[in-house]
Protein backbone atom coordinates (compact mmCIF):
# COMPACT_ATOMS: atom_id res chain seq x y z
CA UNK A 1 0.00 0.00 0.00
CA UNK A 2 1.71 3.38 -0.91
CA UNK A 3 2.40 6.63 1.56
CA UNK A 4 -0.13 8.87 -0.07
CA UNK A 5 -3.17 5.40 0.59
CA UNK A 6 -2.24 5.16 4.14
CA UNK A 7 -2.36 8.60 4.86
CA UNK A 8 -5.62 8.94 3.28
CA UNK A 9 -7.17 5.83 5.11
CA UNK A 10 -5.86 7.22 8.07
CA UNK A 11 -7.18 10.06 8.24
CA UNK A 12 -11.03 8.77 6.76
CA UNK A 13 -10.41 6.96 9.81
CA UNK A 14 -9.72 9.43 12.26
CA UNK A 15 -12.74 11.80 10.48
CA UNK A 16 -15.22 8.84 10.86
CA UNK A 17 -14.70 8.55 14.40
CA UNK A 18 -15.07 11.91 15.67
CA UNK A 19 -17.61 13.35 13.28
CA UNK A 20 -21.47 12.87 13.49
CA UNK A 21 -22.75 13.94 10.13
CA UNK A 22 -20.59 11.26 8.35
CA UNK A 23 -22.26 11.94 5.11
CA UNK A 24 -20.42 15.45 4.74
CA UNK A 25 -16.89 14.37 5.02
CA UNK A 26 -14.90 15.44 1.96
CA UNK A 27 -11.18 14.16 1.22
CA UNK A 28 -9.55 15.32 -1.62
CA UNK A 29 -5.99 14.60 -2.65
CA UNK A 30 -3.45 16.49 -5.49
CA UNK A 31 -0.19 15.87 -5.78
CA UNK A 32 2.65 18.60 -7.09
CA UNK A 33 5.97 19.27 -6.57
CA UNK A 34 5.87 20.21 -3.19
CA UNK A 35 4.19 17.03 -1.98
CA UNK A 36 0.60 15.14 -1.60
CA UNK A 37 -1.95 18.12 -0.12
CA UNK A 38 -5.05 16.38 1.07
CA UNK A 39 -8.05 18.35 1.89
CA UNK A 40 -10.53 17.81 4.21
CA UNK A 41 -14.13 19.47 4.15
CA UNK A 42 -16.82 18.04 7.07
CA UNK A 43 -20.10 19.70 8.32
CA UNK A 44 -20.19 22.82 10.25
CA UNK A 45 -21.32 21.42 13.34
CA UNK A 46 -18.34 19.31 13.54
CA UNK A 47 -15.53 21.80 13.13
CA UNK A 48 -15.44 22.14 16.35
CA UNK A 49 -14.14 18.59 16.98
CA UNK A 50 -12.10 18.91 13.95
CA UNK A 51 -9.79 21.65 15.18
CA UNK A 52 -10.01 21.10 18.79
CA UNK A 53 -8.97 23.05 22.12
CA UNK A 54 -6.66 26.16 20.75
CA UNK A 55 -6.13 24.21 16.71
CA UNK A 56 -3.84 21.02 19.34
CA UNK A 57 -6.37 18.35 17.33
CA UNK A 58 -5.81 19.26 14.04
CA UNK A 59 -2.19 19.93 14.49
CA UNK A 60 -2.27 16.22 15.82
CA UNK A 61 -3.65 15.25 13.06
CA UNK A 62 -1.31 16.81 10.75
CA UNK A 63 2.01 16.03 12.88
CA UNK A 64 0.66 12.29 12.40
CA UNK A 65 -0.08 12.55 8.79
CA UNK A 66 3.48 13.90 8.09
CA UNK A 67 5.03 11.11 9.73
CA UNK A 68 3.69 8.87 7.56
CA UNK A 69 4.89 10.74 4.48
CA UNK A 70 8.19 10.81 5.99
CA UNK A 71 8.08 6.75 6.50
CA UNK A 72 7.69 6.68 3.01
CA UNK A 73 9.93 9.60 2.17
CA UNK A 74 7.43 11.58 0.84
CA UNK A 75 5.67 15.35 2.27
CA UNK A 76 2.14 15.15 2.98
CA UNK A 77 0.30 18.09 4.13
CA UNK A 78 -3.41 18.23 5.04
CA UNK A 79 -5.48 21.38 4.47
CA UNK A 80 -8.96 22.13 6.21
CA UNK A 81 -11.78 23.78 4.30
CA UNK A 82 -14.37 26.42 5.27
CA UNK A 83 -17.71 24.14 5.50
CA UNK A 84 -20.23 24.44 2.83
CA UNK A 85 -23.16 27.25 3.93
CA UNK A 86 -26.02 24.39 4.37
CA UNK A 87 -28.46 27.33 4.77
Amino acid sequence: MSTEKQAIDFVRYLLEQFCEDKEAIELEQTKDDLGVLITIRIAESDMGRLIGKKGQTISSIRTLVRVIGARGDERINVKVLEPLDTN
